[in-house]
């Protein structure tokens, strides 16, 4: 696949980890095959036997990754060379990367991570980013897409809040900022839960936005409403 071909819209994020009710390939298959009935273009998928189970399932677009923890490290979103052969391996269009400043697992850089890639595999790279700095350094270094992923989430963008991380607001100046600095695709990823903070993200410069936790993990949309819910019943 070349980048020109990837369809601007949604992408739906189809992942589960162990502890949640949906986890398993078939169930993360069939919430791909809904994504993709919905008019999504594109899923998000971790772990190798769940790219392989929705490769089989959907003709549309996978951005595949692997969450995997190294010791004394934070990058964990397909952090070395390893895991990104098992993703091409699969089929899977694209590979998701941690691009932020931290070091990987075995001691490169982002730049020389992406130039690696590059240099062994066909395949198109989204890096993973939490700052307009990361996103550039990203850019230049050769990635083919640039996602507002870890915004929030690395060490240093992290804010101080009794509100859980899945439950805070977006971040849409880091779309902007990120749309006037670099040419390649914005992807805004991180809490963006519906159309309407995809819609803003899309004004902002963004050329696709993923939705994960709004549509496929039915505990965080719970939460979300029963929040609100509660919040309301305490004033009456």
């Amino acid at each position: 696949m070349r980048i020109h071909e990837l369809k601007r819209g949604l992408f739906v994020s189809c992942q589960a980890q162990p502890d949640e009710p949906l986890f398993g390939s078939e169930y993360m298959a069939r919430m791909a095959v809904a994504a993709e009935m919905g008019g999504a273009v594109g899923v998000r998928v971790n772990t190798i036997p769940d790219i392989v189970a929705v490769k089989q399932a959907v003709a549309i677009p996978v951005i595949g990754i692997i969450k995997q923890e190294y010791p004394d490290c934070y990058p964990y979103i397909t952090p070395t060379m390893k895991e990104v052969r098992e993703v091409a391996a699969t089929g899977a269009e694209i590979v998701a990367i941690d691009a932020s400043k931290l070091t990987k697992p075995d001691g490169k850089t982002t730049e020389q991570f992406i130039h690696d890639i590059k240099s062994e595999l066909d395949i198109l790279v989204m890096a993973d980013v939490s700052t307009l700095e990361e996103g550039i350094a990203a850019w230049k270094a050769g990635a083919d897409l640039i996602s507002s992923t870890l915004c929030g989430y690395t060490p240093y963008t992290r804010k101080e809040s009794n509100v859980p991380i899945e439950l805070q607001e977006p971040n849409l100046e880091i779309i902007a900022a990120l749309a006037d600095k670099i040419a390649a695709p914005i992807v805004a990823e991180g809490r963006f839960w519906d159309y309407r903070n995809a819609v803003k993200a899309l004004e902002n410069g963004a050329h696709s936005v993923v939705i994960g936790a709004g549509i496929t993990r039915p505990q965080i949309i719970t939460l979300k409403n029963v929040t609100q819910i509660n919040a309301y019943l305490q004033t009456v």
